[in-house]
């Protein structure tokens, strides 16, 4: 098999195509938080969210088990796990789908992302490499399930009477705040550790 026939191969591995899902799911999920006169558009946002978060984790169990690790899957893979919680979380933030605290909150994940990315950038020009840790890696599993709550749970503020369901959707996204804190800790962390080896970097190689 030829090197360039081998590369077809890999980009469309199994652990590339679910990363490639993972881009295509996030505008069907930008659209169904917008469209709050679906029935149960929350719930199938959710549903879209969870199911692209998932393939978050497949694409690099199968790559691990398979060995098909593939050039377009290491550079893309990073970048759907910021483009799915980016896009989402400036969705729920411009339609007000969460609170003050919350908003708040994502302006912390988004600028890390944005910062963290900088980062990789300049350090990439000196083919300096930032591995992702096992921190960072709790990180995005934490902003990936205090999402899916809020999300969920957040059905609860467009009912006008109250129930047992009422209840559990309120519960539901009270422990997404909770999780979303948690992972704004995590992620102002993990950036402070990706800050200090590109300073590191920087004052080594004055």
């Amino acid at each position: 098999m030829t090197k360039s026939k081998q590369q077809r191969n890999l980009m469309w591995s199994l652990p590339n195509i679910l990363t490639y899902l993972r881009i295509l799911i996030i505008p069907v999920i930008f659209y169904m938080l917008y469209s709050r006169n679906i029935i149960y558009s929350n719930y199938i946002s959710c549903f879209l969210f969870v199911l692209a978060s998932i393939t978050d984790y497949l694409d690099g169990y199968i790559s691990r088990k398979t060995k098909t690790t593939s050039e377009i899957g290491r550079f893309l893979d990073p970048i759907a796990d910021k483009l799915l919680v980016t896009a989402v979380l400036i969705v729920l933030v411009q339609t007000k789908f969460v609170g003050k605290i919350e908003t708040i909150l994502a302006t912390i994940i988004i600028s890390r992302e944005i910062f963290v990315s900088g980062l990789r950038e300049y350090l990439g020009n000196f083919h300096v490499k930032m591995p992702v840790s096992r921190l960072a890696k709790w990180k995005t599993a934490t902003q990936l399930f205090a999402i899916s709550f809020l999300i969920f749970g957040n059905n609860f503020k467009n009912r006008i009477y109250n129930s047992p369901w009422d209840t559990f959707l309120f519960n539901i996204y009270v422990v997404g705040v909770c999780l979303f804190l948690i992972a704004s800790i995590l992620t102002i962390w993990t950036g402070k550790q990706y800050m200090t080896t590109a300073f590191k970097y920087m004052k080594d190689n004055k």
